[in-house]
């Protein structure tokens, strides 16, 4: 919650105001590519602050992960990061952008369509129901499945695999006869162990953080179904009772931990990611042009127009964000 400490002024006080911030950061599981914006953005605050505006991070002790954009809602914490998927009817709108096989193919692009998604008056409208307000992205590249038991060679072999995914992946999944279960990622592993999924659907780093290589046989390299969107949100109160220069060095700290964020996944997180496939010896499943053509065929329209009809009940204005994310898509190809 919003804390003020008073300092005592001095002579040679600058501009910055007469009282330190300090601001409580939900995230969850162990520091890892996922949250190196927000790590990132930390060091930045506290830099261009003079240590006076502090974020304090905690992994897991402050929320649970599907709790955290109720927490923000009651000021329980300042700063949030969930998936729209773990609870789409909180946050119907940018729900968008995990339909499945949208084209968005690079993690700069994923960027560049959320944070514009971010600033339509539609979607925040739709988050200001919890009094959040968009921050920034955690971009992710298109998920992949690891699973235990025979590879599933072809899409028809997916009949019946219970698999770990959400959102748009989930009813991905679905279309080829796939069992999908929603969970958080926390929660993955000791599914996996215990056989309630056999399979999980995650972007390389999360296979690695939450450990579903560790007894994994095989790894889909180019499935690609789509991905999630994971927001960072500020409790808009908070937000506003900012004194204006500590605004100032949130809101310009949000584009550099970005580009931080980027930079690393890119290099290191998938440096790493071949070469453990390799030395825990998972197969690598590559499938045919000709099957992803059928895969994206049955899914992608069908799963759009569901979305469609379902928020427009809703009363969001659907058929325009999915033009608007779809446009900004093409335009970039």
């Amino acid at each position: 919650m919003l804390r003020h400490i008073v300092l005592a002024t001095t002579a040679a006080a600058t501009a910055l105001p007469a009282f330190a911030e300090e601001w409580d950061v939900s995230l969850w599981g162990a520091r890892r590519a996922f949250t190196e914006h927000v790590e990132k953005l930390a060091e930045l605050v506290e830099e261009k602050t003079d240590g006076e505006f502090t974020l304090n991070i905690s992994y897991g002790g402050l929320s649970n992960n599907r709790e955290n954009l109720d927490g923000i809602s009651i000021g329980a914490f300042e700063m949030a990061q969930f998936c729209a998927g773990y609870h789409a009817d909180k946050n119907p709108s940018i729900t968008v952008l995990e339909l499945p096989f949208l084209g968005i193919s690079t993690l700069e692009q994923e960027r560049e369509i959320s944070q514009a998604l971010y600033e339509h008056p539609a979607v925040q409208e739709d988050l200001s129901r919890w009094n959040a307000t968009l921050l920034m992205p955690s971009p992710l590249p298109q998920y992949n499945i690891v699973g235990t038991g025979e590879a599933p060679r072809t899409l028809d072999d997916y009949a019946g695999l219970a698999v770990r995914a959400t959102g748009g992946i989930g009813r991905a999944m679905e279309e080829v006869g796939a069992v999908p279960t929603s969970m958080t990622a926390s929660e993955v592993r000791q599914a996996m162990d215990s056989g309630v999924i056999t399979a999980a659907s995650f972007a390389p780093h999360a296979h690695m953080s939450f450990g579903t290589v560790e007894n994994a046989d095989w790894w889909t390299t180019n499935l690609n179904p789509g991905t999630v969107n994971c927001p960072v949100v500020v409790n808009t109160d908070a937000l506003e009772a900012l004194p204006d220069e500590y605004r100032e060095a949130l809101l310009s700290s949000v584009d550099e931990a970005l580009d931080y964020y980027v930079t690393n996944y890119e290099g290191a997180t998938m440096d790493a990611w071949g070469p453990m496939l390799d030395e825990k010896g998972i197969e690598q499943v590559t499938y045919s042009d000709e099957d992803l053509a059928a895969f994206r065929e049955a899914v992608a329209e069908p799963a759009a127009q569901a979305w469609i009809e379902e928020n427009a009940a809703r009363g969001l204005p659907a058929q325009e964000l999915y033009d608007f994310v779809t446009g900004m898509v093409e335009q970039d190809g």
